[in-house]
């Protein structure tokens, strides 16, 4: 190591020293945070969207159709805080979180929890096993790709859940192929899942929930107890969160890693902060406009990232590490990232 690497290693242990101290007080989640949050995200969600199904195509269909989104787009985002916190001090969240939202838009909870800890590992971080993440930065034909196709990641739940889960049921070995390549939120395919016997039984168990749940909607529609345009809604909706989140994604981090491990301070400095503004959290909602934040120490709950992020920027200098971490918006994070990749 060169003497200059060894004073920023340096410099950042002294950073990472302070800023541990600066944020010691705000590990703990608040569980009536979680749970308001949930339950009022999750009111208006479904609210809006069965005003949306109600209502003709119109202006006003399309409007309580976004909102629809927005709020369970919000809801979705849990799922991120169901990965990091520890149960025992918000027992039942999850159960219910899957029963609000998870089996709803064909998004378990299984798909996240148990997957992604290897996108925070220094050990797998921006490699081949890190589920979450590509080389964007050297690819812009790749970031557009990336973006576009994510309008059809509902029809690839609707295929995955409802035709697929159900042959893995009376197949063994296609269960295990789906536990190992189709049950993990991923866009790195050549990462495959541990198949152990826990993974394949919460696997198999939130499958059949899910083809359950939606068998007896399906159900219920050939009755005519629920109309079938719900499920163009359903649609609808579930395009524009993963649009959404997709660019999200695409901001959260530069992308820049040559396929080797990354320490905590390459990590930190592959990442993004969009502080922004109010409306910041319409599309980065749940802390995860403090990315790297979040990478710096995931064991802060979201509800205080706001917080952790004023008490680092007001105590660091200019020029620490954590200082440079942050970019102005949305647009400014996507053009620079295109940018910075050739299109090939």
């Amino acid at each position: 190591m060169s003497a200059t690497a060894v004073r920023t290693a340096t410099a950042f242990e002294s950073e990472e020293r302070r800023s541990r101290e600066l944020l010691r007080d705000l590990q703990s989640p608040s569980p009536g945070i979680y749970w308001i949050d949930l339950g009022a995200s999750s009111l208006v969600g479904w609210g809006a969207f069965a005003e949306a199904v109600r209502l003709p195509f119109s202006t006003g269909m399309i409007a309580w159709a976004a909102l629809a989104a927005l709020a369970l787009y919000r809801c979705l985002c849990f799922l991120h805080e169901i990965s990091h916190i520890n149960r025992s001090g918000l027992r039942g969240f999850e159960t219910v979180w899957n029963v609000l939202v998870g089996f709803p838009l064909l998004m378990p909870s299984f798909i996240y929890v148990g997957v992604h800890h290897w996108h925070h590992h220094t050990r797998t971080y921006g490699t081949l096993q890190d589920p979450e993440y590509l080389p964007f930065a050297r690819s812009s034909r790749m970031t557009v790709s990336f973006a576009l196709t994510s309008f059809l990641i509902p029809v690839a739940l609707l295929i995955r859940f409802l035709i697929l889960a159900p042959v893995g049921m009376l197949i063994p070995p296609f269960h295990a192929w789906l536990v190992k390549h189709a049950s993990s939120l991923t866009m790195n395919f050549s990462c495959a899942r541990e198949n152990t016997p826990e993974v394949s039984r919460r696997v198999l168990v939130g499958s059949l929930i899910a083809f359950a749940g939606w068998s007896a909607a399906i159900v219920l529609a050939t009755q005519h107890i629920l109309p079938w345009r719900m499920f163009a809604v359903w649609l609808g909706v579930m395009s524009v969160v993963s649009f959404v989140n997709t660019l999200r994604t695409l901001v959260a981090h530069r992308y820049e890693s040559d396929g080797a491990p990354l320490s905590r301070a390459g990590q930190l400095q592959d990442s993004i902060d969009i502080p922004g503004r109010a409306w910041t959290e319409l599309w980065a909602p749940v802390g995860l406009r403090y990315h790297a934040l979040h990478h710096y120490f995931p064991g802060v709950p979201y509800h205080n990232l706001a917080e952790a992020h004023r008490r680092l920027t007001q105590a660091l200098g200019a020029d620490s590490v954590y200082r440079r971490v942050s970019s102005e918006s949305l647009l400014r994070g996507l053009v620079n990232l295109y940018r910075h990749g050739s299109f090939r």
